[in-house]
């Protein structure tokens, strides 16, 4: 291994000939068992592309492998934007192209992230795909996106203006924010002519005119997009786990309660089985039952609710749902607190009460500030139905926009001082 990265580095295709000559498999194996740089990826990060076109003789697969932060030599060459290599490993394996990326998307968005237009153009131009121009990365992001959020006017020209492919520029990203949403009005103005031209608007607009044209045609309004209907099935994920957690908590709270049961029938105070704590402290276990009872029949109705096929298919209703388990989640909190009452020191009683004090006070205020922004959002988003006005919209471009820029620099701070640490080890 170790020699063949050296012949890598000096672009050596003789010793590469002698190593294979050697042993016609050594390749093969590094394709298998390397999770590391291999050579393949060392020549086409430096651009030797004698060497890359031997190696892909003799094993075409290893142009697949991906070190260990799963980067196929394809990135690497994309990001030092050594254009021949780039050529040879598609003609290889056009499939490499749209291998997943860190932070999701294909080889295209690391050509924008990187300000490769070169690139760019000539993977566009091999494999005239759509689908392949308008995947989106795990933030929902096209590489028209990311290309407006860069301010890369030539870039965005190119894509705007080939006929080779179809450009989508009303996507949205997962923010709802299309690419001229993104688009900022000190940017080159340029940029929004382009956009205009291409007929691109905003997402707000796009809401206007759908349901517009739905009102006009006697239709009913189209259904929720995919984002909503992710969010729902996120959450309603989320609020069954958590249900099941705290009806199991609360029902063996329930049956075996802090202080435990009377054993045998000996004891005056009652009969074998019942609560310790009934007898010795009935205001602390009347509190604790209450709060037991409020968390596990609440989380029983939560789960009810959820696999009783009702349509969810509104927010409302999974805000209500969630204000419920808030509700649930502070019951079984002071279940707890009345527990470790229980079985504190009467000497310690004093100042453990007073941190309980201070942790509900705590408490109290997250959860209203919890429902305060909830609140919020549930009333702009009527606003933004009904009158078309989003308090929010100025802060949503901004997050939106300055995502794709930080995760541009993340990735090049994690690529290439990774690629002269491996370097310096040979």
């Amino acid at each position: 291994m170790e020699e063949l990265k050296e012949a890598a580095i000096k672009n050596d295709v003789e010793a590469l000939a002698r190593l294979l000559q050697k042993d016609k498999l050594i390749l093969d194996r590094l394709t298998l068992n390397s999770h590391d740089m291999n050579p393949l990826h060392i020549a086409a990060m430096f651009g030797h592309v004698e060497f890359v076109q031997r190696v892909l003789l003799a094993s075409p697969d290893l142009c697949l492998a991906g070190d260990r932060f799963r980067r196929i030599p394809l990135h690497l060459a994309i990001i030092k934007g050594k254009l021949d290599v780039v050529r040879e490993l598609v003609h290889a394996r056009p499939i490499s192209a749209r291998e997943k990326i860190d932070g999701g998307g294909n080889a295209l968005h690391l050509c924008v992230k990187y300000n490769q237009l070169a690139a760019l153009k000539l993977l566009i131009e091999t494999i005239k795909d759509d689908d392949f121009v308008n995947r989106k990365d795990d933030d929902g992001m096209t590489i028209l996106h990311l290309a407006i959020c860069d301010k890369q006017t030539e870039t965005i020209k190119y894509l705007l203006g080939n006929n080779q492919v179809v450009v989508h520029v009303n996507v949205k990203n997962s923010n709802g924010s299309t690419p001229l949403d993104l688009f900022q009005g000190d940017c080159d103005p340029e940029i929004g002519r382009i956009l205009h031209q291409a007929g691109a608007r905003r997402g707000r607009e796009l809401l206007d005119s759908s349901v517009s044209a739905s009102k006009s045609s006697g239709e009913k309004p189209a259904k929720k997009g995919n984002g909503d209907n992710d969010w729902l099935s996120r959450k309603r994920d989320a609020i069954m786990v958590v249900a099941s957690l705290i009806a199991t908590m609360a029902f063996q709270a329930g049956v075996s309660p802090t202080g435990g049961v009377w054993q045998d029938d000996s004891n005056p105070d009652g009969p074998a089985g019942t609560a310790v704590m009934a007898l010795k402290h009935p205001k602390y276990y009347k509190n604790f039952v209450r709060t037991n009872t409020v968390a596990f029949v609440s989380s029983l109705s939560t789960i009810l609710f959820l696999i009783s096929g009702l349509p969810f298919r509104y927010k409302f209703f999974m805000w209500a749902l969630m204000v419920v388990m808030w509700l649930t989640i502070t019951a079984i909190a002071s279940t707890y607190g009345i527990s470790i009452l229980m079985v504190t020191p009467v000497h310690q009683k004093k100042d453990l009460s007073q941190v309980i004090k201070t942790s509900v006070t705590v408490w109290c205020g997250v959860m209203s500030l919890l429902l305060l922004g909830n609140t919020i959002r549930l009333i702009n988003r009527w606003i933004r139905k009904r009158y078309g006005v989003d308090m929010f919209r100025k802060l949503r471009r901004q997050g939106s926009c300055s995502a794709a820029p930080a995760q541009s620099n993340g990735h090049q701070g994690s690529s290439l001082p990774y690629v002269s640490v491996e370097l310096n080890k040979v």
